[in-house]
């Protein structure tokens, strides 16, 4: 949560507590309407570890999907959209006719991550978790929806379905060239919002350890300037981070 949303490290406590403490899981696993996925790591040299996890909920009204995360060391795999499609298809399998994915407002990736599988915002509310106010966003399945998923799953890639101007595919990776003639990678799964298009973490490796700075996906230029508040903007299109609400938490946490 520290790597993926604009919260302060009181309120991330506070949330965890809440909603993944010992009296929630334990509540859960006798759910038969709760449905966790969790994604690990296949190492034969390092020890299994938890990549990701999302978590689901099959309601009468629609399956929920209100937390993913990926551990910002395995992003970039396709982690993240595997466990939405599996975490898909055990509430359908429940019995949920229609999936509906809620983000915060504070989620720096949520809201596009949604938009990218072919989701669209349809309200916005505010909740309580574990005593902090939020605003959460719904996002329900378009109609084209469900043909842009199939269509990145077919392409096997999870951001086929997403514009990405000046970069190419180069052996699995989304890359990007520098004036100088550099190629950088794009780290199509970290991305941070945007008043036009959102921004994503560009490296100089294809491991993503050496940042080199941040890709605007509006226009695809790499010049792009970030202040000690962690606000973006795009010298060459003017596209900026997408401002936040005032109840919204400081953004140079995330």
């Amino acid at each position: 949560m520290t790597a993926g949303y604009a919260l302060s490290p009181q309120q991330i406590d506070a949330v965890v507590e809440d909603q993944f403490g010992q009296d929630r899981l334990a509540g859960d696993s006798g759910d038969s309407e709760a449905t966790y996925v969790v994604a690990e790591t296949d190492d034969e040299v390092e020890e299994t570890t938890v990549a990701g996890v999302v978590v689901g909920r099959a309601t009468d009204d629609a399956g929920e999907i209100r937390w993913l995360f990926v551990d910002p060391e395995h992003r970039g795999k396709g982690i993240g959209t595997t466990l939405f499609e599996t975490a898909r298809e055990e509430l359908r399998d429940d019995g949920a006719d229609e999936i509906r994915i809620y983000p915060l407002e504070e989620s720096t990736q949520g809201p596009q991550f949604a938009e990218r599988l072919g989701f669209e915002q349809i309200d916005d509310r505010e909740v309580e978790i574990g005593g902090e106010s939020f605003v959460e966003y719904t996002y329900a399945e378009s109609s084209s929806g469900e043909d842009r998923t199939a269509s990145s799953d077919a392409a096997g890639d999870p951001t086929e379905s997403t514009e990405f101007p000046n970069t190419e595919e180069r052996d699995g990776h989304r890359t990007v060239m520098t004036e100088d003639g550099e190629r950088l990678y794009v780290d199509a799964d970290d991305a941070h919002s945007g008043t036009s298009a959102a921004f994503f973490a560009v490296y100089e490796d294809e491991e993503f350890e050496d940042r080199y700075g941040f890709y605007c996906g509006n226009c695809g230029s790499l010049d792009v300037s970030v202040d000690q508040m962690d606000r973006y903007e795009c010298g060459e299109c003017g596209n900026s981070h997408a401002s936040r609400s005032d109840q919204s938490y400081d953004d140079s946490h995330i």
